[in-house]
This record gives C-alpha cells, sequence and structure tokens, in this order.
C-alpha cells in the first residue's frame, strides 16, 4: 500500500486538459500553502478522480463551487459532497455521470422523471430509489440491468409481472423472491439455473416435479431437499451423484 501511494504522489500531476497542474494559479493556493491540499494527491484540478474526491472529502463545503465546472467528472464528484438544495440543475447536465449522482442524492419524487432518461447509468440510479408503481414500471426498461434492480427492490407481490423477462439473470432474482405460493409458475423456466433457483425455495412435498428434470445441478438440489416419502422419484436416477444421495437420506432415516 505505502508503495503504491509513493507512486500516485510523485506522479505527474496534470489537470483534465492535459497540462500540468500549476498551484499557483489555483484559487485555492492558500490552503495549499498550509497543507490543506496537496498536488498529486489532494487536489480539485487534478484530473484523477481519486485526488479530486479526496479533496471534497476535506473540503465538503467547497463542493458547490464545482457544480459547473467545465470537467465533468470533477461536476459528478462534487455533486456527491454537494448541498442536496443545490443539485436540481444536475439533472438536466448534458453528462450522464453527473445526472446519475444527482438521482442517487435528491428524493425520490425529483428523479422519477429520469426513468425515461436515454443513459442507462442514470435509469439504474433511478430504479435504485423509485418505490411502489414508479418502480414497477421500470419492469418494462430495455435494459436487463435496470429490470434486474428493480426485481430485486419491487415488492415480492408484484414480482409475478417479471416471471417471464427474457433475461435469465432477472428471472433468477425474482425466483429468489417470489411468493412461495407462485414459485410453481416458474418450475419450467427454460433456464435451469431459475429452476435451480425454484428447487432451492418450493416446498420439500412439490419437489418431485424435478425428477425428471434435464439439468444435474436441479435434480440433485431437489434430491437434497424433497420430502423422505418423495425419494422414491429419484431412486432411479441416471446419475449416480443423486442415487448416492437418495441412499444417504433414506439411511439416515432409518438409523
Amino acid at each position: 500500500m505505502a508503495a503504491t501511494e509513493t507512486i500516485e504522489v510523485t506522479g505527474d500531476a496534470l489537470d483534465w486538459l492535459g497540462k500540468p497542474v500549476s498551484c499557483r494559479s489555483c484559487p485555492h493556493e492558500a490552503m495549499h500553502r498550509d497543507g490543506r491540499c496537496r498536488k498529486g494527491r489532494t487536489c480539485v484540478r487534478d484530473r484523477r478522480a481519486r485526488r479530486v474526491e479526496r479533496f471534497f472529502v476535506e473540503h465538503p463545503e467547497l463542493a458547490g463551487d464545482y457544480l459547473s465546472h467545465p470537467y465533468f467528472e470533477v461536476r459528478a464528484i462534487a455533486a456527491k459532497f454537494a448541498d442536496l438544495f443545490s443539485l436540481p440543475p444536475l439533472l438536466n447536465d448534458p453528462e450522464p455521470e453527473v445526472r446519475a449522482m444527482a438521482a442517487l442524492r435528491l428524493p425520490a419524487s425529483r428523479v422519477a422523471p429520469l426513468a425515461h432518461d436515454p443513459d442507462r447509468r442514470v435509469r439504474i440510479a433511478v430504479a435504485s430509489r423509485l418505490t411502489g408503481r414508479a418502480l414497477f414500471d421500470m419492469l418494462a426498461d430495455a435494459d436487463y440491468y435496470v429490470r434486474l434492480i428493480t426485481v430485486r427492490r419491487l415488492a415480492p407481490d408484484l414480482l409475478p409481472a417479471a416471471i417471464h423477462d427474457e433475461e435469465p439473470e432477472v428471472r433468477r432474482w425474482v425466483a429468489r423472491r417470489l411468493p412461495e405460493a407462485r414459485l410453481i409458475d416458474m418450475a419450467c423456466d427454460p433456464d435451469p439455473m431459475v429452476r435451480n433457483e425454484v428447487a432451492e425455495r418450493l416446498e420439500p412435498r412439490r419437489l418431485g416435479i424435478f425428477a425428471g428434470d434435464a439439468d444435474l445441478r436441479v435434480r440433485f438440489t431437489a434430491a437434497e431437499r424433497i420430502a423422505i416419502e418423495g425419494l422414491i422419484d429419484f431412486v432411479d436416477d441416471a446419475d449416480p451423484l443423486i442415487r448416492e444421495t437418495v441412499t444417504r437420506r433414506l439411511a439416515a432415516r432409518e438409523e
């Protein structure tokens, strides 16, 4: 860690235009003189985001002065620390990273219109903030990751609307959170990892439906969890690992 820090501090300090950072022309020169900022490590004029963020971590009261900075990354980082009342104009910033940061911090009611933002990064940020009907509507988003964030936050009783989402990873999260009474609706999902999630949660007495599943992982999960009286459905499984599981469980019952 020390070696990394040394490289960072002694490396060239360039601004966002690629020019050497000049402390003499900086409005915070006095801070530099008394050690409150440090070129190459804690500097708002540096093009490296980590150095800019360190500056605002130590001087958050100055963040509001940089919300209109010409370099979008400085605006985005400043938005992370600035007073909330100064952030609404950033919802119309030309750069998505800035809009996304504003969406993460402002009240959900203010960021709801950005649910239709052209950039997925902004919509992902919005999906992490909204609730209720506004969040439910984001199940129709074209981007799978926006829908993924949505199903991870949506109330479980609203998740049946996403049972047939085109993206398997989204359906896996649906299977993890769906009310147990509706899990059976996903037992025939075309993706084996989705069916495996169902097998992990479905009540044991109903797991016999997976005895003929084409995927070994699904059958194994079912054989591990199924009620003892249902093991007969797996006793002649084609895979020796599953037959061994059946034998082990039956032997444990007799002990």
